[in-house]
């Protein structure tokens, strides 16, 4: 590798790194430094000194105890998927995990250890060798990290809980370099801090998932209505989804109908309802409990069927490329009201003249999530059923304004019908109101708290952060 060229102030801490550490390490100067500084998100464009790519837990230790004394910033990346941008940073050290893969699975146990690199596509593929899987990323491309410490809604949520719940335990490399192990029963503090609380506690370098029965056989699928007929299917997948079992995981949106041969001439380019459906349960089961979904209309698509669940869990893999200017938002919805429904649709319609990338999903959860107590973990609004994430997607950065207004008009009209929560994991990065509205005053003193024992110095504040408690 060439020398990497950097500011006088930082030669030390850098020779440093070099000196303590065996993985990659990337500066500004060298070949590839371009496309490692590169997140999902297109919207973020930063350039750190440094990207320190660990091949183990030593390197990561070694890679924070640079970062705390040399005060850096210090960003942490597993699949760079924040949509804040913040596995990412100017003019500081970058942790990206990306060289850490390995997916161990125990089918006895039914558990899963991941080192922290491994993104949910892989560890899939891994568990459903043994036909298991436990809930994790509808996007295959996320990584686990964020994505966990955050609380995890997926498609199997509301059969088997969030992501964080199954977290059995981890392992953290903490703002003072020691390694240490969590779980219910050791640092247990800090294991209620993981699961919701994000990356304010530490870099994890591995995790111990619980895992379940399920596939490789799924049915699953999509099903397409003309969007004229978006607020009757709509109404009444409300009715069947709210009497349904834990087992029927469901979300209805508004996407644009791609120029696909299964897609019926007069529907492509155009905006259209879509309902998406995983029945996550006995196979004998799953058609008699799907049946009044494919009934509903009936659609003018229905692929809904028997799939490999890897096959289902790439479904929207096509809608998120790499790379594409993204914004989102993740509102907690007091219920579908026919007044949500009206809303949803009406902005809807829009997404024709914005951009064939955006759609916008309500996706129905609640089930074994809201049957967690609130207080056992810090993720909070557990009792919320929907989640509406209107979803902008463009190429050009000059049409930047355009989406964000739409989505904010949107949240705007939305507001109504919200419980005032938001998932942070698809949230921009908006500062600390916002954080604090997603807990408790009572859990933010508990988490601020947490923060000043294991991270008083705030090393690791890129993220939805929560500020030490003083």
């Amino acid at each position: 590798m060439s020398d990497v060229t950097i500011a006088d102030p930082l030669e030390s801490a850098i020779a440093e790194l070099r000196a303590g550490m065996r993985g990659e390490l990337i500066g500004p100067s060298d070949e590839g430094y371009e496309a490692a500084r590169r997140v999902y998100n297109g919207m973020i464009d930063r350039r750190p000194a440094l990207i320190a790519r660990p091949t183990g837990a030593a390197d990561v230790i070694e890679a924070v105890k640079v970062a705390r004394e040399s005060s850096l910033p210090l960003a942490v990346r597993c699949g760079g998927h924040s949509i804040a941008g913040n596995s990412v940073c100017d003019d500081g050290l970058v942790i990206d995990l990306s060289r850490m893969k390995g997916v161990r699975v125990d089918p006895m146990a039914r558990t899963a250890r991941a080192n922290a690199g491994v993104l949910w596509g892989e560890f899939d593929r891994e568990a459903q060798v043994f036909g298991l899987a436990t809930p994790g990323g509808r996007v295959t491309t996320t990584g686990l990290g964020g994505f966990t410490l955050g609380g995890g809604y997926g498609w199997l949520s509301p059969k088997f809980g969030l992501t964080c719940d199954n977290l059995l335990s981890a392992d953290v490399v903490t703002a003072d370099g020691q390694m240490v192990t969590v779980s219910e029963r050791e640092n247990a503090d800090l294991f209620w801090g993981l699961r919701g609380g994000s990356g304010n506690f530490g870099v994890v370098t591995s995790y111990e998932f619980r895992l379940y029965p399920l596939g490789p056989l799924v049915m699953g699928g999509l099903l397409l209505h003309s969007i004229d007929r978006g607020q009757e299917v709509a109404r009444a997948y409300r009715d069947c989804v709210e009497s349904a079992p834990d087992e029927l995981a469901t979300a209805i949106a508004v996407l644009m109908a791609p120029p696909a041969p299964f897609v019926p001439q007069h529907l492509q380019g155009k905006p259209v309802f879509g309902i998406v459906v995983l029945y996550a349960g006995a196979a004998e089961e799953a058609e008699a409990v799907v049946e009044p979904l494919k009934r509903l209309g009936p659609p003018a698509v229905d692929l809904v069927q028997p799939m490999p669940y890897t096959a289902f869990q790439a479904l929207l893999d096509p809608t998120a490329p790499w790379g594409l200017h993204v914004y989102t938002r993740a509102l907690h919805l007091q219920g579908l009201s026919d007044g949500a429904i009206d809303t949803f649709l009406e902005y809807g319609t829009e997404i024709a003249a914005t951009s064939p990338w955006s759609q916008m999903i309500i996706f129905r959860h609640g089930g074994a999530v809201s049957r967690v107590p609130e207080d056992a973990t810090a993720f909070s609004h557990r009792s919320t059923a929907y989640m509406a994430h209107p979803i902008a997607g463009w190429e050009d950065p000059a049409d930047t304004e355009r989406h964000l207004d739409w989505i904010r008009r949107f949240s705007a009209a939305m507001q109504t019908f919200t419980t005032g929560g938001v998932y942070l994991n698809l949230e921009g990065d908006e500062g600390e109101d916002k954080v604090r509205a997603n807990f408790s005053a009572e859990k933010y003193a508990k988490l601020a708290a947490l923060k000043a024992k294991w991270d008083p110095q705030n090393l690791f504040r890129l993220n939805q952060n929560i500020r030490p408690e003083e």
